[in-house]
């Protein structure tokens, strides 16, 4: 069986993260979605709301795993028998950083990286983007899937 996991925080999952997970998941067995927990940030939405709403998102695809890492993404690759991890690239700024991580994690443990050209109308597309104009009330129902919208309307108007 071919695997891949797709790393990161997904505060939240925006229609960028998607099309990268949608693409691996046409190209492997098995896609992963590891959602990074990083204990130093606070997130707008805690761990368990981000799997949950990777989990709804993705459900179509049918073979795609999400599950909470704390620690190396090497690790998480090697309990699971991951060889490969796909990571999407919005600029060449990406890539300066990306290919020292994918350069680390190959020599750490041999696992290797599958970069995927982001598709362009997400080029500019981060999660904390989403979160800012939606903080200021400008429209994002464009960059992210309708759940999570939804959830995120929600959460603003608590905070």
């Amino acid at each position: 069986m071919r695997r891949a996991v797709c790393p990161g925080s997904f505060d939240p999952i925006t229609n960028g993260h998607l099309d990268i997970i949608s693409r691996a998941s046409r190209l492997y067995d098995e896609v992963y979605v590891a959602v990074m927990i990083n204990q130093a940030k606070k997130g707008l939405f805690e761990i368990e709301e981000r799997i949950d709403l990777i989990r709804r998102v993705t459900a179509e695809y049918g073979n795609v795993r999400v599950e909470a890492f704390h620690g190396l993404l090497v690790d998480f690759c090697k309990q699971r028998e991951i060889p490969a991890i796909v990571k999407g690239l919005r600029a060449v700024s990406d890539f300066d950083y990306e290919l020292q991580m994918a350069q680390m994690n190959n020599g750490l443990s041999g696992v290797e990286t599958l970069f995927i050209p982001t598709n362009p109308t997400y080029s500019f597309l981060s999660s904390s983007l989403v979160k800012e104009v939606a903080t200021w009330g400008g429209d994002v129902s464009h960059l992210v899937p309708a759940e999570v919208l939804g959830e995120l309307t929600e959460r603003l108007r608590k905070d």
